[in-house]
């Protein structure tokens, strides 16, 4: 098994940001944000009015039928344009390897919410017999997962795991695993999410939890600020192919990096809070190291979790220094890239694993924008305003969700 190595050979995302990768890293370099009002629904009733929103969405492009762009949820549309564009970036040619050996894990960490909205909506106002036969398939967190399967023929091992904002991640650093055990050669990881609609934005805003700075939409979303009140919702999805090396290797693959050390951990604590001394999150980076066989002062860069609530950066931050020692004031990078697409909850990890895949290529760390007061908890150096240059060998994702799920999953060059 642990010679079975597993590597980055495509990337694929949907984004407030940019709906494609080239678009997405150059906002990310810029500090741009994708944060502003509320154009899906009227938010006139709601305390909060701000959104990282994907504009102009098109999804039948990357639909081998125009039917099922009508009977996918938003959230399954976003997975199958970042799996179709994760997949020509690799340049696989489905046709010339065994699909039995290719699987897709991709996972959400709500599902169909607009399906069920709508349907259920429709259900009490006009009567059960008016309630769509798709709603379930459309609704269920599987079916992006399930769908991408069927539209490009792909047999291998196939889940959704579903753990909130820790759900790309752990569906990445299980497709890792299964690789390496030898149950596939191929998978397409990462997450989706569409939650940008009524019930979403009321049961985050019940929840105390999203910040209600309507009035600067792009100065909402400050991980580590003094100032900052919250996190801001996003929406979209990334898709990753992950590969077993020596198969990338023998199709002339472009790689981009090697999936090192995945690690995954339990707080054990309250439904929506992290422990208090992040000792969860500490252990899950320390547990990705492990397996890496890396050292602390290895690593260059932490893509943080860093939502921008008042209690999760500063646990986070608390939980760099458990794990890093030192080193986490030494030379570590941090930053998050939250602050510039919002959270995309089940999709975060994915994207912010893109995020770090071309941090590594192009040596440039993408910046932590909004920190304009710094919290005097929050003192690490999370590379506030401007993207800076920087060699990253090693760099690790963080993901924590809802339920006290924590994941992290390491990536270093070839």
């Amino acid at each position: 098994m642990n010679e079975r190595r597993v590597v980055i050979t495509g990337l694929g995302v949907v984004t407030p940001i940019g709906k494609d990768l080239d678009s997405f890293w150059e906002s990310l370099k810029a500090g741009r944000s994708g944060i502003s009002r509320i154009t899906a629904f009227d938010t006139e009733k709601f305390d909060c009015k701000i959104a990282g929103e994907v504009r102009d969405f098109q999804p039948a492009p990357f639909y081998k039928t125009p039917k099922d762009v009508k009977r996918t949820d938003r959230y399954t549309q976003f997975a199958v344009a970042a799996a179709k564009m994760s997949l020509d970036d690799s340049g696989l040619d489905l046709d010339a390897i065994d699909r039995d050996r290719v699987g897709v894990m991709v996972g959400s960490g709500v599902g169909g919410l607009a399906t069920m909205e709508e349907q259920i909506t429709k259900t009490l106002q006009r009567g059960p017999d008016r309630t769509s036969p798709f709603m379930i398939p459309m609704m269920i967190s599987n079916m992006a997962s399930g769908f991408i399967s069927m539209e490009h023929g792909l047999r291998g091992p196939n889940m959704s795991i579903v753990t909130a904002c820790a759900t790309a991640n752990h569906c990445m650093g299980e497709a890792w695993r299964i690789i390496k055990f030898g149950d596939a050669d191929i998978i397409l990881a990462g997450g989706s999410e569409a939650c940008i609609i009524k019930v979403g934005i009321a049961g985050f805003s019940s929840m105390r939890a999203v910040s209600l700075r309507n009035d600067e939409p792009e100065k909402a979303s400050r991980p580590f600020d003094k100032d900052r009140d919250g996190f801001v919702m996003g929406e979209g999805g990334g898709v990753l192919i992950l590969e077993e090396y020596e198969h990338a290797k023998k199709r002339g693959a472009k790689i981009y990096c090697e999936v090192a050390g995945y690690g995954l951990t339990a707080d054990a604590y309250h439904m929506s809070a992290p422990l208090p001394e992040g000792e969860g999150a500490a252990r899950c980076m320390r547990m990705a190291m492990d397996r890496a066989g890396i050292n602390p002062e290895e690593v260059d860069y932490i893509n943080a979790h860093g939502t921008s609530t008042p209690v999760g950066d500063v646990c986070e931050t608390k939980a760099v220094k458990a794990a890093f020692g030192e080193h986490a004031r030494n030379g570590l990078l941090v930053s998050s890239t939250k602050s510039m697409t919002g959270h995309l909850l089940g999709a975060a990890g994915a994207v912010e694993m893109a995020a770090c895949v071309m941090a590594m290529r192009d040596g440039i760390v993408p910046p932590t924008i909004n920190l304009d007061n710094p919290d005097p908890e929050c003192d690490l150096d999370y590379v506030a305003h401007t993207a800076r240059e920087k060699k990253v060998k090693i760099a690790l994702s963080n993901s924590f969700g809802f339920g006290g799920h924590n994941s992290s999953v390491l990536i270093k060059a070839i």
